[in-house]
């Protein structure tokens, strides 16, 4: 019988994808401080794919504690260019910083799902997506910034590739929906077989 799924993240991309995709949800986002959960991490040897899944976990155990029963959904995506994490720009001028040195390299995006309830993780998995950005010249940047504004705040790499962010990209390889910020593919087939949604 499908249930009506928790998502513990405040992000309109993801509650789009999983509306879209016929998924029932209710968006609960886990009220937790992210950077205190990530600095243990640093100097750990931890991968940029481990971050994103620790930092979904955290959400996804949480939510499903105050909520008895339900089937809760935690996400996070990590930026990483080598072994630096890129976390969302504070500002344009944070945004501009990021894609500068994003410019002419390829980064990875790694996006975490964790499936929980009752406080215990039953399922996980990391989507990873390799991008590289054309060499772009500041002006150009500053122009690309003027033009799409504050939404430029709201991923992890100052760009949407659903919008004009994609005119930044040489290649990529990977899937749309890890790009984006959920590996949805693999996500809907763990619901399937969890009985959550029809299948």
């Amino acid at each position: 019988m499908p249930e009506k799924l928790i998502l513990a993240s405040g992000s309109p991309f993801r509650k789009a994808m999983l509306e879209h995709a016929g998924v029932m949800i209710e968006a609960i986002p886990a009220d937790l401080d992210e950077r205190a959960l990530e600095a243990p991490l640093k100097g750990s040897g931890a991968s940029p794919e481990d971050v994103a899944l620790v930092l979904a976990e955290a959400k996804a155990v949480a939510v499903s504690e105050n909520h008895p029963g339900r089937l809760v959904l935690g996400c996070d995506q990590t930026l990483s260019l080598g072994d630096e994490i890129f976390h969302k720009p504070a500002d344009m001028e944070d945004a501009r910083r990021h894609l500068l040195a994003l410019s002419g390299k390829t980064h990875h995006l790694n996006s975490a799902a964790v499936l929980a309830r009752d406080g215990k993780v039953l399922w996980s998995h990391v989507g990873v997506a390799a991008l590289t950005m054309r060499t772009l010249d500041p002006a150009f940047v500053g122009r690309h910034l003027a033009r799409v504004g504050p939404k430029a705040l709201q991923s992890v790499g100052a760009y949407q590739i659903e919008g004009e962010g994609i005119q930044l990209f040489e290649t990529i390889e990977g899937d749309y929906f890890t790009i984006v910020g959920l590996p949805l593919l693999a996500v809907l087939a763990e619901l399937r077989d969890l009985g959550a949604v029809d299948g």
